[in-house]
């Protein structure tokens, strides 16, 4: 991930120019904030409806910030919006960028959830949502999420039946784009319970739609932060 090598490289330089000029404190404040900042990690997923997918990512203690957009679509729609989404004809799938610390949520668990919360064997499909913006799909930062995820899905139970899109989300032509402002936090906004553990239900429309049960036993030792 060039955003962060790029930081790194400037963490290094900055805190060789503090030890010659600065005293230990400041050391080490500053190479604590490297090491934190190392086990950050990005990943985009999508599973249908990304109202409900950021809700539940929310809740995850490690998580420290969702944001639901577009993700995987032809280059000639670079920034498209919700209305251009919908029609299918974008290539885009709706999905949740999720930056996480490893220290706290390993990826592994980011994964586990991910099969916890849909159907990742029904194709362009979740429930009623029909179309191949609700298809599923992970676009991995690295070729050890790629393994991580290869190794997840060989343990789920018909991994021969799985068709989720596993595309890498630092290729050149990968486009992310965040949607309008009104989806971020969407069912946050609406009311229902965002904050880290919680097993409240999510009703995946607001007032209506599906329901998805958080207090599962898969599901609540994800958001209790068992590792």
């Amino acid at each position: 991930w060039s955003i962060e090598l790029a930081y790194r490289k400037f963490s290094f330089l900055l805190l060789a120019f503090l030890g010659r000029n600065c005293g230990r404190s400041m050391l080490f404040h500053f190479a604590l904030v490297a090491a934190t900042s190392s086990s950050q990690e990005r990943v985009v997923v999508a599973a249908g409806c990304f109202w409900s997918i950021e809700l539940a990512y929310q809740r995850v203690p490690g998580v420290l910030k969702t944001t639901v957009g577009y993700a995987g679509g032809k280059s000639n729609f670079p920034q498209p919006t919700y209305r251009q989404v919908t029609t299918g004809k974008t290539g885009h799938a709706e999905a949740v960028e999720i930056i996480f610390d490893s220290k706290q949520v390993p990826f592994s668990r980011i994964l586990d959830l991910f099969w916890e919360l849909h159907d990742s064997t029904t194709l362009n499909r979740q429930g009623n949502d029909v179309g191949t913006q609700y298809r599923s799909a992970i676009f991995y930062t690295s070729t050890e999420q790629l393994a991580a995820i290869e190794a997840s899905m060989a343990k789920q139970a018909q991994p021969e039946k799985i068709v989720t899109q596993v595309t890498s989300a630092a290729a050149e032509d990968f486009i992310w784009y965040p949607a309008e402002d009104y989806h971020q936090r969407y069912l946050e906004k609406g009311g229902q319970a965002a904050h880290k553990g919680s097993l409240a239900p999510i009703r995946c429309y607001g007032d209506g739609g599906p329901v998805k049960k958080m207090d599962k036993p898969g599901i609540k030792a994800i958001l209790k932060g068992e590792l």
